[in-house]
């Protein structure tokens, strides 16, 4: 072979010797370098590029951001023996690779392994306390909505915690945190996500609130129909006075009118007196005497005294 030849090969071989024993790491990412399944050296942190043995040496992979766990919602009993469901989640990181890798192998077991340990923290701390710890965190006064009453005293004292929301789940976390180090996993946080009762008190839970709601609703609506029939009567009370007023105005005005007329007729018969007895006599009969109506009267009446002949010297 020629030396030129060679040479060619032996920088093939190197070349692919590097290419296999060069591996990167980015930001998010931590790795255990391994040989034959052991660990060789302390765990690769920083980002770059880095190199191992080729075919012996393995490059494994974990990340070390932020992992979030989100356990399965589930029936506790707490304190006073009110069943409830309880959904949690926490937040993780993968602090010793070594040990993570030695103990746990990857990021499913390490899932089953998590389910295991803060499941039961999470149920030991929710059945060591009454429901009222699990959902309040301060023991600020409690208002409620206007119209449902004021909050008595009694009501108060049975709200009121000891523990709270927060120290519970400070409490988790603490009990769960003491069997993960030795999975080199650091617990940053437990939450309790959503707490609800579960099927057959929420049920009754339902209907007291609606009864409650039902309530309330027919509290306003009492009072609706009495400012409604108060509101009326102020109405029919105005509309009375109203026309009261009107009434009254009218017959003033008719009043003045009746004395105007009057005044006006009196001295205009009191020019001829005759004239207006004559007059008056003519509307009496136009009034009186038609088809329907019979009247027998003497001759002598002053009501017949148009009708009879004229005598123009009796009625000078």
């Amino acid at each position: 072979m020629k030396p030129k030849g060679f040479l060619i090969i032996v920088v093939a071989i190197a070349a692919f010797g590097l290419y296999l024993s060069a591996f990167v790491v980015n930001e998010t990412q931590q790795v255990v370098v391994t040989q034959f399944g052991k660990v060789v050296g302390n765990p690769i942190k920083d980002p770059g590029l880095k190199f191992k043995l080729p075919l012996v040496q393995k490059a494994t992979y974990f990340p070390k951001t932020l992992l979030a766990w989100d356990g399965e919602p589930g029936q506790i009993p707490t304190l006073e023996k009110t069943y409830i469901w309880v959904d949690t989640f926490a937040l993780w990181r993968i602090v010793d690779p070594v040990k993570f890798f030695q103990t746990v192998g990857n990021m499913m077991q390490a899932k089953d392994r998590l389910d295991e340990i803060i499941d039961p923290s999470v149920r030991n701390a929710i059945t060591s306390y009454n429901l009222i710890e699990a959902v309040r965190k301060s023991n600020r006064p409690l208002t409620f909505e206007e119209g449902t009453g004021a909050v008595t005293e009694q009501q108060q004292a049975a709200y009121h915690i000891k523990v709270g929301r927060e120290k519970i789940t400070r409490q988790i976390l603490t009990s769960a945190q003491s069997s993960l180090d030795e999975f080199g996993i650091e617990l940053v946080d437990v939450k309790i996500k959503r707490i609800n009762y579960v099927k057959e008190v929420r049920k009754s839970v339902y209907d007291r609130m609606i009864a409650e709601r039902t309530q309330i609703a027919e509290k306003y609506r009492a009072e609706g129909k009495g400012e409604a029939q108060k509101i009326l009567g102020n109405k029919e009370r105005d509309l009375k006075q109203i026309q009261s007023d009107a009434y009254k105005k009218a017959q003033e005005v008719k009043g003045k009118a009746d004395a105007e007329a009057t005044r006006i007729y009196a001295e205009a018969y009191g020019v001829d007196p005759a004239f207006y007895s004559f007059s008056k006599t003519l509307d009496t009969y136009e009034k009186t005497l038609d088809k329907s109506n019979s009247l027998i009267l003497s001759t002598d009446s002053d009501f017949f005294k148009y009708l009879k002949e004229y005598d123009p010297e009796k009625n000078k």
